[in-house]
């Protein structure tokens, strides 16, 4: 048994797409007895006799066309995370999925809502139908990607994207700061189609950094070449606004800036609150590194179709300084509720943990010293920015406050491994070797976390979906079905 699940994980090795991956995790998960374990409904981790009862009532609903109490069911029990099916615990166990009564439940949830959306009665109505889909998007919510900074390191990120592509789990809602900034402007501005081909290694210009020399650093130019970021960004992502690029993708691209000035505060950007800004100046604005790169003006086009500075007495900075993942912003925007972070920033990765572990009283000592430790320190460097005579110093204790401050982490993480040796590529220019070994290390690293994206977004991908094709079609004719209700 053990050289066959070395077989196993050997093959988990060298896999080169998540097929193949997923096939030998099975075979592993088989050969290991842990599918034994995804048969047992019982598990510490989840409220599992709940969860079935609630499957055999919904089923029984819809095969027997009650579509008033599928409906009531589905309402009762919208919540993604109902009776903690979601929790972490429950996808650390095997290499491949979780336990078969979570999967069996949410595939009869999405099949109710599908049938919901495809019945025809006189009881429901289009009108009622629409309805009930808008109250369940607004309910339920959605899922959004979130791509940190990372300098070069943030090449980890299209690795991540194309692992979620290519099994069609990318979410609409994106955001992204400093380097992940760049990844969702290429996004934002390619079509579906298009998308194949930003994942070669050849096809990414990632010729990004330029010194300036001694004397321009001294000047106070920063230490890197601007210029040679914005052709980078020339050469990858297309010339367009917000607005432009959400007509062209559909997806719903955010990037954050940071204020220059000490008394303004972070902007989310996107095609909601400034559809004319430039992607690639917020995305320019977003990888300026204080000290590295100058700040940025942002530019938008006027309704002439003309390039205007916007917001001319306004500089911005690197986006990850003051919101390297916008929660709330995007729960506020877009009804976001449950978030996949891809965490590349060199100065969180390598304390983030890359599974979930059973909570000890130490580990729970650990967190509350880390969390007092954050807070009090988050306090020292708010007092001293009020108190110092000097702008400039005044500045950099807000940035450090603001780091120090804020949460890096997501309901599902992508982290990548631990290589000390990273340290030494974060403004160095890859080559398309590197390239390669950055997608393929996101791709890797996300593998083992897909069935969890696919299980813990299903529900909203389907309401989304059928509310979309809903809106397209309009009312239909009526073919009655019978309610079969009170037949013997």
């Amino acid at each position: 048994m053990k050289r066959a699940l070395k077989a196993c994980l050997a093959a988990m090795e060298r896999a080169e797409n998540y097929h193949a991956w997923s096939e030998a995790a099975k075979e592993y998960d088989r050969i290991s007895g842990n599918d034994d374990w995804k048969e047992d409904d019982a598990s510490p981790h989840y409220d599992y006799k709940m969860i079935r009862l609630r499957l055999n009532e919904l089923r029984a609903a819809r095969e027997r066309g009650d579509i008033q109490q599928t409906v009531f069911y589905i309402n009762e029990g919208l919540h993604g995370n109902l009776g903690r099916i979601a929790n972490l615990a429950l996808y650390e166990r095997c290499f491949f999925g979780t336990k078969t009564l979570i999967k069996d439940y949410l595939d009869e949830v999405c099949a109710a809502i599908r049938w919901l959306a495809d019945v025809e009665q006189p009881s429901f109505t289009y009108d009622r139908k629409l309805d009930f889909f808008e109250r369940t998007t607004t309910a339920f919510g959605q899922s959004a990607l979130m791509l940190s900074g990372g300098a070069a390191l943030g090449l980890f990120h299209m690795g991540a994207l194309k692992a979620m592509w290519e099994e069609g789990l990318l979410p609409k809602v994106i955001s992204g700061s400093s380097a992940g900034s760049i990844m969702a402007a290429v996004l934002a501005t390619h079509t579906d189609d298009e998308l194949d081909s930003i994942f070669d290694p050849e096809y990414l210009y990632v010729e990004a950094f330029r010194t300036v020399g001694w004397r321009g650093t001294l000047k106070g130019q920063g230490i890197l070449d601007p210029a040679q970021l914005e052709l980078c960004l020339e050469r990858n992502v297309k010339d367009m606004t917000f607005e432009e690029a959400f007509r062209l993708s559909g997806r719903q691209i955010n990037i954050t800036v940071s204020p220059a000035d000490p008394h303004q505060e972070s902007r989310l950007l996107n095609a909601l609150t400034s559809p004319h800004v430039l992607i690639r100046k917020a995305s320019l604005a977003s990888c300026a590194i204080p000290y590295v790169y100058p700040p940025v003006m942002l530019w938008a086009k006027n309704m002439r179709g003309e390039k205007v500075p916007y917001i001319p007495s306004r500089q911005w900075v690197d986006g990850s300084i003051k919101n390297d993942l916008p929660f709330l912003r995007l729960a506020r925007l877009y009804g976001v509720n449950h978030t996949i972070v891809s965490q590349t920033n060199p100065h969180i990765v390598p304390f983030l943990a890359r599974r979930e572990r059973e909570k000890t009283f130490s580990t729970y000592l650990m967190d509350m010293l880390t969390s007092n430790v954050r807070y009090d320190v988050a306090q020292v460097l708010d007092y001293a920015k009020h108190r110092v005579a000097s702008r400039g110093v005044a500045l950099l204790f807000d940035k450090a406050q603001s780091i120090v401050s804020q949460r890096y982490v997501g309901d599902i993480n992508i982290v990548p491994p631990r290589q000390p040796g990273n340290v030494f590529r974060i403004i160095s220019n890859a080559s398309p070797a590197d390239v390669a070994e950055f997608i393929r290390s996101g791709e890797e690293t996300t593998w083992p976390r897909i069935e969890l994206i696919r299980n813990t977004t299903c529900v909203s991908r389907t309401i989304a979906s059928c509310y979309e094709t809903l809106k397209q079609q309009g009312p239909r004719e009526l073919v009655v079905i019978p309610d079969q209700r009170n037949t013997a």
